[in-house]
């Protein structure tokens, strides 16, 4: 995608991102401040994209973000943040905390790991929406959240990322729901598996061949142990960009391209393993979603859609498979 010129002018005093995504507008923080898509409240530009990086002056100190309420931006595709976004990075390991699209629900706070947190919003060239986003940054200390912990308060009063956390230490599903609501978790838990008019996830099967002991064998294991589909695990939260949403369990198992090339048939430098058959395969997991407007989780069951890799094969290093 061009990202094109940005032709908005925006006051001195406002607190700008920078357009080129290689390069990013450092703001030093010393105070309360926020940040703002182009014209908030108003239509944000298209054809965007813009990087903050907040710095706190001290160095053992956290930033934390706040979402002002009036939050919109061009809703989801499939439940995936794909074309207008805001994200947010924690730039001593890359990890993203979250991206949000859309102006069902509002982000929850964000807080840093050390003194600095990344920011990034970009916009396509179609349908932009309204307001877009404020997002308003002040400093705390460490001890700030640990004081917050699972143990004190009850589930509909925790932070969702410290809620996620307590989420997936349970190893049952009864277990879980025992703890999200205690007084009646036996007729959620029979509310969860009533049927509903929503298609269940089907189950996939992986089919052995039958070998035989010659030569073709040690031919054939190379080729099942070099450049071939595999399980992997993958958080669904980061797989699907959900950071609104919380799922039990949290990871599950799909097959992704691994191995390596050492037998690359193509005449170059260094091959790659990449996925040349890619399909998507539902799974039923439980979701957890906030209430509007209220304390309390929405829960059902639901079908989330992973990538899987079917086939695999080597190809020359920058070049895509086919």
């Amino acid at each position: 995608m061009l990202i094109k010129t940005l032709r908005w002018y925006p006051c001195k005093r406002c607190l700008q991102g920078v357009q080129d995504p290689q390069h990013e507008r450092i703001i030093t923080v010393s105070t309360n401040g926020s940040i703002h898509s182009p014209r908030f409240p108003h239509t944000y530009p298209r054809n965007m994209v813009l990087v903050w990086r907040l710095v706190a002056v001290e160095e053992n100190v956290w930033i934390q973000l706040t979402f002002d309420e009036r939050f919109g931006l061009e809703d989801p595709e499939d439940d995936i943040c794909k074309y207008d976004f805001v994200e947010v990075e924690e730039p001593s390991d890359g990890t993203i905390l979250g991206r949000w699209c859309g102006s069902g629900t509002v982000p929850g706070k964000q807080i840093s790991k050390g003194n600095q947190i990344r920011i990034r919003f970009v916009s396509d060239e179609y349908f932009p929406s309204e307001p877009g986003f404020c997002i308003h940054y002040n400093i705390v200390m460490p001890q700030f959240t640990e004081a917050v912990s699972p143990s004190v308060l009850p589930p509909s009063a925790l932070p969702l990322d410290l809620l996620n956390n307590a989420v997936t230490a349970f190893s049952t599903l009864e277990d879980l729901i025992r703890y999200l609501e205690p007084d009646r978790w036996q007729l959620d838990l029979e509310d969860l598996y009533r049927p509903t008019w929503q298609l269940l996830g089907k189950a996939f099967v992986f089919g052995r061949k039958s070998r035989v002991v010659d030569l073709n064998l040690l031919k054939e294991e190379v080729r099942l142990y070099s450049c071939t589909p595999r399980n992997f695990s993958v958080s669904i939260r980061e797989e699907l960009k959900r950071t609104d949403t919380i799922f039990w369990p949290g990871c599950l198992l799909v097959k992704r391209c691994g191995g390596n090339c050492a037998c690359c048939l193509h005449n170059c430098n260094e091959c790659q393993c990449v996925p040349s058959k890619v399909t998507k395969k539902y799974h039923e997991v439980l979701q957890l979603r906030p209430k509007s407007g209220v304390r309390g989780l929405h829960k059902s069951l639901t079908d989330v859609a992973l990538e899987h890799h079917e086939e695999c094969d080597c190809v020359c290093r920058g070049h895509t498979g086919g």
